[in-house]
């Protein structure tokens, strides 16, 4: 269980968002059509989940704003916007905005995906809603990047959060085949760099 804060307060969550390079959890949301929508559908694609509490709050629909401005157009990326508004909500919002870049989705209908994702707030006013949250998954389904925001009233680190996506299309270095260093340890003769497990 991790805790956040709103306005300094501290808010429980329900659990820890899932662990950079585990597969993330499948899940079913609800669409602007009200179809059940699920992780698998995304299979090839690398994701963004902008995950937050409502679109009502200014922050909340600045996150929708930002991550359409950088994305929108990227094929080969889907941006998913999760709250539990209802999918009317995310609809008329994204129609008054004109944000064609992001796909919106609800947790309203099955409403375990805050509980699966360690997501859901436990405590406080907002109790029941969803904790700030950006994952970047890549094209298989694993976790690269996660940041679980500390103050629920501030916005994530885009940032990071882009420089992690870009990531994913870099291939990982070979992993060394014995423990003594990157210069020592390749063990086939090669002077191409490896991964000695040192970096984390």
């Amino acid at each position: 269980m991790a805790q956040v804060k709103l306005k300094g307060n501290p808010v429980q969550t329900s659990g820890d968002l899932p662990a950079v390079g585990n597969p993330a959890p499948n899940f079913k949301l609800t669409g602007t059509d009200l179809a059940d929508v699920s992780l698998e559908q995304f299979k090839g694609k690398k994701l963004v989940l902008n995950i937050f509490m409502s679109l009502d709050t200014s922050t909340c629909a600045a996150s929708v704003r930002r991550f359409n401005s950088e994305l929108a157009g990227h094929d080969d990326t889907a941006v998913l916007c999760i709250s539990r508004d209802l999918p009317f909500a995310h609809a008329r919002f994204c129609e008054a905005e004109g944000i064609e870049g992001v796909v919106s989705l609800s947790d309203m209908r099955d409403r375990s995906f805050g509980k699966d994702y360690g997501i859901e707030l436990k405590g406080g006013p907002v109790a029941g809603l969803l904790a700030r949250s950006v994952m970047v998954l890549d094209r298989e389904g694993q976790v690269a990047y996660t940041q679980q925001v500390d103050e629920l009233s501030e916005e994530p680190d885009y940032e990071k959060a882009l420089a992690a996506l870009a990531a994913t299309d870099k291939e990982p270095l070979p992993v060394c085949t014995a423990s003594f260093s990157a210069e020592d340890a390749r063990g086939d003769g090669s002077d191409e760099p490896c991964d000695d497990g040192r970096a984390g």
